[in-house]
């Protein structure tokens, strides 16, 4: 843990609150949009560049990795020199992969620039949250959090849309322009905070406990990624896994010994030793689970057994995210008023509620508008009701000073969690998707998610607002 004694610069920050709020929110959104503009451009990707389905796959994968194994070091980072200077740090990369990426000669060319990308948003990811719990505090806090929720989903809204306009239009290399166009308004910006937090000394980086964590989650999730394509028997699916899990589980007895003899670990495990820092990353395994699985299962059905085209079957979906965008700030401020625990133990209740009606599918595409649609808005009201009060429970409960990596943990057991649940989606389906496999995946959606709120319910703990 950081030394008490050592001076933090907060004043300064808390002076630029809607810059600082600004800053975060339009970092996030270069990282979302990114994300979900990608996907609509692998067709047009595959025919010019060539390389079949590979190259398809690792143009998403490669930035998956680097963003998931190295989010842990980005957040220690971000404690250790400072939020304002690892973002700019990030962004700056991401810009330059983004360029990279939009001038791509070659498939190998593209996937080490979509890697690169991947750096650049593992160092954007932890800071963006840290600058908001560093510039405000108690119900001010929840409801800027709220706020960056509710505009950070916003790119995951309009990015299929707005890609696949540019891909049909000017071609699939401007969607890599559009992602460097906000970045360009977020630098100057940055340059507008006057102050930031560090600690007062600067301990020696964890080397070690880095080169572990960047390895046991990259491992795993290079393993997870490719068990899709090449079957949990491949011995690049075995190595990766084992090798992955070993440092894994190196990690927590050297970050042990890092702590007692230099008191500078890559993440301090006391963090855990706050019920609500605790609880709610166990609740974020449960429920981040659940919600990966939900947009996969989901819309891979519609396309596939009810035969949706993709545009149509990704408008069909849209419900939870528009939900968010919409309740989100509300509901930040009613938890900052009230406190995290009742939203947090509501929240997945009434999402597993909505998994559970979808059991009510069949074959028929007229089947929407009963089952799909209205299952669809409660998973989305219940999402609403949880996210912003589990960060604000999450990141409420740890010290300013490390907010930054606190940040980073709970961000990278939401992804973990979900590409889990992805992955063994197959298990869960039979195999191959059907409508029966589809009424199991739902059952297990909603286990999760109750799971989830009675985690929240009994472990949470209401906190006093601070202005």
């Amino acid at each position: 843990m950081t030394d008490p004694a050592s001076p933090v610069h907060t004043a300064p920050l808390r002076d630029d609150r809607r810059v600082v709020l600004v800053v975060a929110i339009l970092a996030s959104f270069v990282v979302g949009l990114d994300s979900s503009v990608v996907n609509v451009a692998l067709p047009a990707i595959r025919q010019e560049l060539g390389g079949g389905l590979v190259v398809q796959q690792w143009t998403v994968d490669a930035y998956l990795v680097t963003l998931g194994s190295l989010i842990l070091v980005a957040g220690s980072l971000s404690d250790l020199f400072g939020r304002v200077r690892i973002i700019t740090w990030g962004l700056v990369v991401f810009g330059v992969a983004s360029v990279l990426c939009a001038v791509a000669p070659t498939g190998a060319v593209l996937i080490v620039a979509r890697a690169l990308q991947g750096v650049g948003g593992a160092l954007v990811t932890p800071s963006s949250l840290a600058l908001i719990v560093a510039a405000y505090r108690g119900a001010a806090q929840a409801k800027a959090i709220g706020s960056w929720t509710a505009w950070s989903s916003a790119a995951v809204i309009v990015g299929p849309v707005i890609g696949g306009l540019i891909v049909d239009g000017i071609g699939w290399r401007w969607i890599f322009v559009l992602t460097a166009v906000p970045i360009a308004v977020t630098i100057p910006l940055v340059r507008r905070i006057s102050g930031d937090v560090v600690a007062g000394h600067r301990p020696r980086v964890d080397v070690v406990g880095a080169v572990l964590a960047v390895v046991g989650v990259g491992g795993v999730v290079l393993g997870l990624i490719e068990q899709g394509r090449l079957g949990w028997g491949a011995p690049t699916v075995v190595a990766a896994l084992v090798i992955g899990g070993l440092a894994l589980v190196g990690f927590v007895p050297w970050e042990l010994r890092v702590t007692r003899v230099t008191g500078a670990p890559l993440v301090p495990l006391g963090l855990f030793r706050a019920r609500n820092f605790a609880v709610g990353n166990i609740a974020t395994l449960s429920i981040y689970g659940a919600l990966g699985m939900v947009g996969f299962v989901v819309t891979l059905f519609l396309q596939e057994v009810w035969g949706l085209p993709a545009w149509l079957a990704g408008l069909a979906t849209l419900p939870p995210t528009v939900l968010l965008l919409l309740l989100s700030t509300t509901v930040g401020s009613l938890a900052g008023r009230y406190g995290p625990r009742w939203f947090m133990a509501a929240g997945p209740a009434v999402a597993a509620v909505g998994s559970l009606l979808m059991v009510l599918v069949g074959g028929e595409p007229g089947a929407y508008w009963y089952a799909v649609f209205p299952g669809l808005v409660l998973v989305g009201v219940g999402i609403s009701l949880m996210v912003t009060p589990l960060t604000s429970a999450v990141l409420g409960s740890v010290p300013q000073t490390e907010a930054g990596v606190g940040s980073a943990v709970n961000n990278a057991i939401a992804r973990i969690a979900s590409l889990v649940m992805v992955a063994l989606a197959g298990v869960v389906l039979g195999g191959a998707m059907s409508v029966g496999g589809f009424h199991r995946a739902v059952i297990v959606m909603a286990l999760l998610l109750l799971a989830g709120s009675v985690v929240s319910a009994v472990g949470i703990r209401n906190t006093h607002s601070r202005t």
